[in-house]
């Protein structure tokens, strides 16, 4: 992958860790730049970022300072996706990424033509989470 784009997908990825764009921001600018889609995988701290020429590039993210649950709690996962969506006064992307992975994920999909994401767990057990209108 090009510098150009890889400047920007760490951008974003440290811009939702500093919590100073909105998942919309971010998939807007991702989306302007290129991009088809990124994969977050907590057991690895990594996000790779894929363009839709079939390049990808991985980066380093902050390590979830709790363990994956080893089963989908889906409705608690759901809880927390809807404070990130309604953009609660107490969200964060690290909180979000803590009730993640204690509810069972141990990674999303991020697809922004299909317009959902995808949750899986350690049993590749998975919630799909299409995109709000």
């Amino acid at each position: 992958m090009d510098a150009r784009k890889t400047a920007v997908a760490r951008a974003c990825l440290e811009s939702a860790e500093d919590n100073t764009m909105t998942f919309p921001q971010i998939a807007g600018t991702l989306i302007e730049e290129g991009f088809e889609g990124y994969m977050v995988d907590f057991r690895r701290a990594a996000a790779t970022y894929y363009g839709a020429d079939g390049d990808s590039v991985e980066l380093p993210m902050r390590r979830v300072d709790i363990p994956v649950a080893p089963a989908l709690d889906a409705a608690a996962l759901q809880s927390a996706i809807r404070e990130a969506q309604q953009l609660a006064s107490s969200y964060t992307y690290e909180g979000f990424c803590r009730k993640a992975a204690s509810s069972g994920v141990a990674g999303y999909l991020v697809s922004f033509s299909g317009r959902r994401a995808l949750y899986f767990s350690r049993a590749a057990e998975i919630h799909v989470e299409r995109f709000p209108d």
